[in-house]
């Protein structure tokens, strides 16, 4: 019946129409003295509803994934199951990552980043993004004012910038991405409780969460911080986040303080490690490669035989 469910079904249905009609008096019976009995206990009749837990729901679309050769359609559906649990603190572009403008640079170095800005839609700011931010700088708009006016000057490309919009850390993934569209923002930053900016988030870094990485993007994927060895270890940069190496490799390191695989280290060790520094968490023995700017640049990862 599996293999041939329309046949069986066509063929079965005639069998099963005959013995609806055969039993339909004793299944009105059966419905009578439910319901009698569910009101004795004090139950309403209209309370029996099928209702599937996410988890059900997940292991039907994991199990109808198997039978799939296409396996993108599934990871999308389970991925967007999962958008209840994720925050954009957890797919957020780190303060220390963000691209941004100096107002108070001189012209040719705006200039030159402007020419070379790896996103539409960069971060101008003055003296620091801690000081003063003063928007988000679209970039074809800020030449757009170029050619029309064959002048370009700060003040020209304060006109291209927009109102920062500011995203409590925290948020669901699934209340961010309703935000976006009914705001209609693409982007905004993050903060904390106390308005200091944590990182930016995007509307296409929530839908890389559901559909995947695009090709477009500048981003070192996940696949790039990781290098296999020959001898079956690996050497992972700190900078990759925990969800995406628990999804590539199966592991269950826990994400609830941490968000990067440097974030994971230095809250077990509770202390910033010296290169040759060697820990294990959760059955990976972690050797500390490369330390820089406070921070786990690389690690060396070997699976513990359980």
């Amino acid at each position: 019946a599996a293999m041939h469910p329309e046949k069986v079904g066509l063929f079965s249905s005639h069998i099963l129409v005959l013995l609806l009609k055969i039993f339909y008096p004793l299944v009105w019976l059966m419905n009578i003295f439910t319901k009698t009995l569910m009101r004795m206990v004090g139950l309403k009749p209209d309370m029996q509803k099928q209702v599937i837990s996410r988890e059900e729901l997940r292991s039907i679309v994991s199990e109808a994934g198997e039978a799939t050769p296409d396996e993108q359609h599934p990871q999308m559906l389970l991925s967007i199951l999962d958008m209840e649990t994720v925050t954009v603190d957890d797919i957020m572009v780190p303060r220390n990552e963000i691209a941004g403008i100096d107002i108070d640079d001189d012209w040719k170095a705006i200039m030159r980043q402007l020419n070379h800005a790896p996103h539409n839609r960069i971060v101008l700011y003055k003296g620091s993004l801690d000081e003063q931010v003063l928007g988000i700088l679209r970039v074809r708009e800020a030449f757009r004012l170029l050619l029309e006016k064959n002048e370009f000057t700060k003040e020209t490309l304060l006109r291209a910038v927009d109102e920062v919009y500011f995203i409590p850390e925290g948020t669901p993934l699934k209340t961010q991405l309703a935000n976006f569209r009914t705001k209609k923002e693409r982007i905004g930053l993050v903060v904390d409780e106390y308005g200091d900016i944590k990182g930016l988030v995007t509307l296409e870094d929530i839908l890389e969460e559901i559909v995947g990485d695009f090709t477009t993007t500048t981003a070192p994927t996940i696949e790039q911080e990781v290098v296999q060895q020959s001898d079956g270890s690996m050497i992972i940069e700190g900078s990759a986040n925990l969800r995406d190496l628990n999804k590539m490799f199966g592991w269950e390191l826990d994400t609830e303080d941490a968000r990067t695989f440097n974030g994971l280290i230095l809250e077990h060790l509770e202390d910033i490690p010296d290169e040759g520094t060697v820990c294990e968490i959760n059955g990976l023995r972690i050797t500390i490669l490369e330390v820089s700017d406070n921070m786990i640049k690389q690690a060396k990862v070997e699976k513990l035989a359980s």
